[in-house]
């Protein structure tokens, strides 16, 4: 059985376009008016790591309490810890979120002295876990971010604002 060269040429070109048909419908990125490539937009939105209210810890008579008042151009909040035997703080966080992790400048009033230092919480989990490591010599700035822990026995849980 001999074909012709004509019906080969059909075959090879309905073959080939088929080919290019399955690799474009493949294909995941697309390139943009900058020329360069982007990924393709998914369908399925990712929720916010964070949310605006209340994320609160109460427990062995301590209490943390963080209101996310704004979320534009970065985090704003207040921040209040009540621990046993302490004096109160209550001040302002002013941060932003980078990948997992909130660091943000908290500013607030203990004993009636303003003080400001910084702040890091790790989001896991719909919950805010406080990071803890080596001050600088003022005890205001961590040294090395990326050495915190987040090993806190006092997470904060979204919670309703109280009003």
């Amino acid at each position: 059985m001999n074909i012709r060269p004509k019906e080969k040429m059909k075959k090879l070109i309905f073959l080939s376009l088929l080919t290019i048909g399955f690799l474009s419908c493949n294909n995941t990125t697309s390139k943009g008016k900058d020329g360069l490539k982007k990924e393709a937009v998914t369908a399925k939105k990712q929720l916010p790591l964070l949310q605006l209210g209340c994320y609160s810890f109460n427990g062995n008579n301590n209490t943390i309490i963080l209101e996310i008042t704004n979320l534009r151009n970065g985090v704003n909040g207040d921040l209040t810890y009540i621990f046993e035997g302490k004096d109160n703080r209550s001040g302002t966080l002013i941060g932003k979120v980078t990948g997992d992790k909130l660091f943000g400048e908290y500013t607030f009033m203990s004993e009636g002295v303003e003080s400001i230092r910084e702040v890091a919480f790790l989001i896991k989990d719909g919950q805010l876990i406080e990071g803890y490591g080596e001050l600088n010599e003022n005890g205001t700035a961590f040294v090395a971010k990326s050495n915190l822990e987040f090993t806190s026995t006092m997470p904060l849980t979204k919670t309703e604002c109280d009003d």
